[in-house]
């Protein structure tokens, strides 16, 4: 599968949520200790947001692995973003390619995704014809992922994330069922318009990927006084990660199985996901 982490808060360079950390994800692409596979090495992508939340966001994706590209750590020296995700690739069998790595993109939305969609080869063909034809030229890759994507889009990301996942995941509930499959989705989402994030966990059968938030930043200082980066970023900062980018006590709490989580400005809500039959 892959690994994930979403940022939202105190603009900061990148480097220092990708590299510093002591399990940052760059770390965890070569030794991931909660994902099906160690490695995280078929492709990565990193998508920004400029300061000031206008304009669309920024991508960079390659598909080499994440621990050895020069061009990623020069970006990550210089990039300042308050809101980015950034993504690493474990190919579930479509091509290691470009088109294929992670964050996908659409006008101001960035979506990234780990898991799978069982038996997406045989299905494949009758999701992608539920996609809006409007929309259908934009699909580059052949990723299950960036399929639920568009799939999402056709109903009604936009206006209503929460809504549409739901309704993107009955769809292809439905259809897997109808080609034999007893558990379609196995899935944990981040999905983000720039200035709010929503993160997904949920999976047909009930056992899903590992996902993790980041405790509240003003607790976090009452426990860790000595850590200079709560210092240094606001209470509103936040990180969601497909694992913890570190052991410091108290600072990651497991998103519960079938949940999603909305991270804005003013409270972070936490709720109950379930899909939308179709």
């Amino acid at each position: 599968m892959c690994r994930w982490l979403a940022y939202s808060g105190t603009p900061l360079l990148l480097d220092t949520i990708l590299y510093k950390p002591a399990h940052s994800l760059i770390d965890q692409s070569l030794h991931s200790k909660l994902g099906v596979e160690t490695t995280n090495g078929d492709g990565f992508g990193v998508g920004w947001y400029p300061e000031g939340g206008n304009g669309t966001p920024a991508l960079m994706r390659d598909v080499g692995p994440a621990w050895n590209n020069r061009n990623l750590r020069e970006l990550a020296d210089h990039v300042t973003s308050p809101l980015f995700f950034a993504h690493i690739r474990a190919s579930t069998g479509t091509a290691v390619q470009q088109t294929n790595c992670h964050p996908f993109r659409h006008g101001r939305w960035l979506w990234m995704h780990n898991g799978s969609i069982a038996g997406f080869r045989s299905m494949r063909r009758d999701l992608t014809l539920l996609v809006d034809p409007v929309l259908y030229p934009e699909i580059e890759g052949t990723t299950d992922s960036e399929t639920m994507f568009h799939l999402a889009l056709t109903r009604g990301l936009e206006e209503d994330p929460p809504g549409a996942v739901a309704r993107m995941v009955g769809v292809v509930e439905r259809v897997g069922h109808e080609h034999g499959v007893e558990y379609p989705v196995q899935m944990t989402v981040a999905v983000s318009d720039g200035t709010t994030v929503w993160a997904f966990r949920y999976s047909s059968q009930g056992s899903s990927r590992s996902l993790f938030y980041s405790t509240r930043v003003d607790s976090l200082r009452r426990l860790h006084p000595e850590v200079s980066f709560l210092q240094e970023v606001s209470d509103e900062t936040r990180l969601v990660v497909s694992e913890p980018l570190g052991d410091l006590p108290g600072a990651w709490n497991e998103v519960p199985e079938s949940c999603y989580g909305v991270v804005r400005a003013g409270d972070d809500d936490l709720r109950p996901f379930a899909p939308e039959p179709a």
